[in-house]
């Protein structure tokens, strides 16, 4: 035990050992609860259960024409880029 200790004190540094202790306690306690719900919700009875109110979502008509223009201007935006990406690399094929 003690040449084990001794290995991951020398493997791990001193300095981060309370660190990585912490870390670890730290995932057991999440461990340990997560799979205390796992197993609440098995045993309970979904008839038991009271029944969920779902609300829906109002639909908001989104302005078709903002975002039509929205995606011609990214579109010509694109094809400026691409333009410009090609009159670099023209040079470059040359000089080779």
């Amino acid at each position: 035990m003690i040449i084990l200790v001794l290995l991951v004190v020398l493997l791990f540094g001193a300095k981060r050992l309370p660190d990585a202790a912490r870390s670890i306690g730290k995932s057991m306690k999440i461990f340990k609860a997560e799979t205390k719900d796992l197993a609440g919700d098995k045993s309970a009875s979904h008839e038991d259960a009271e029944p969920v109110e779902t609300k829906q979502i109002p639909a908001t008509p989104a302005p078709a024409v903002a975002t039509d223009q929205q995606v011609a201007d990214l579109q010509r935006q694109l094809d400026e880029l691409k333009k410009q990406q090609q009159s670099a690399d023209q040079p470059q094929k040359n000089a080779s």
